[in-house]
């Protein structure tokens, strides 16, 4: 199966850091986090993975020149588009997705089994299934709401509310090209709008495994303490 990694964002929550890096080789650990994305998806049999480049793209082609250590049954291929067309649409002028393939971005830190993910869509035989994942929002002060008199009618303190969201790895079925123009921008948002609102079944796969998006900083600093006192979950030991 052919495995797409969206790594061509400015990752401009994550600066200064990617002021001089782009966001898919801040080091996570002694590997850039798209280091260990690109083993992750060879640990689980994926030979064909495109590198979807954009900002500082030559720094990520010059990481990648010689391919990745220990991983010659690998294709490692990169695309860059001159005209971005958003993290939907560049999928539509990546030659040969003509079966079943993975997108992801290439900023996750995960324990996702990729196996279950792609049984799962299989399964569900949606045109598309999005990684899912639990998060809570918790807001440290004490919610109030009030009648039209300014009476309150409710109080709680320091509420906490769970969102599923979406984890940035998914799994497509070629049939999602055809809601794709080419040389038009479309971002994945609107791409499942598109999709749900033409009557397409797209799945939500429940995944309880570690997930955290690198984004910013507070969510780069715990990447960084999770990763040091369990790598051995992200990567297999003869890796290091």
């Amino acid at each position: 199966m052919k495995a797409v990694i969206l790594a061509g964002g400015k990752g401009t929550r994550l600066a200064p850091h990617t002021m001089v890096f782009p966001k898919p080789l801040v080091p996570i650990g002694h590997r850039p986090v798209l280091d260990i994305i690109v083993r992750q998806l060879a640990y689980y049999g994926f030979r064909d993975i495109v590198l979807n480049v954009g900002y500082l793209s030559e720094l990520i082609r010059a990481y990648f020149q010689d391919g990745v250590k220990e991983l010659d049954h690998v294709n490692l291929t990169f695309y860059k588009e001159h005209n971005p067309t958003g993290t939907a649409g560049s999928l539509c002028s990546i030659p040969d997705l003509t079966e079943t393939f993975l997108v992801m971005n290439g900023d996750i830190l995960t324990t996702l089994d990729y196996t279950k993910l792609i049984s799962y869509h299989r399964e569900k035989g949606g045109i598309l299934t999005i990684g899912m994942h639990k998060k809570v929002h918790k807001i440290d002060l004490g919610v109030i709401e009030t009648d039209s008199n300014g009476f309150l009618t409710y109080y709680e303190e320091k509420p906490e509310t769970e969102y599923k969201v979406s984890m940035g790895v998914y799994v497509y079925e070629p049939k999602v090209l055809e809601y794709i123009e080419p040389g038009i921008y479309l971002d994945f948002p609107h791409l499942v709008t598109r999709l749900l609102e033409s009557g397409e079944k797209v799945v939500g796969y429940p995944c309880s495994d570690f997930w955290l998006d690198i984004g910013n900083h507070e969510d780069y600093v715990k990447a960084q303490k999770v990763f040091e006192e369990s790598k051995y979950d992200f990567l297999p030991k003869d890796v290091f």
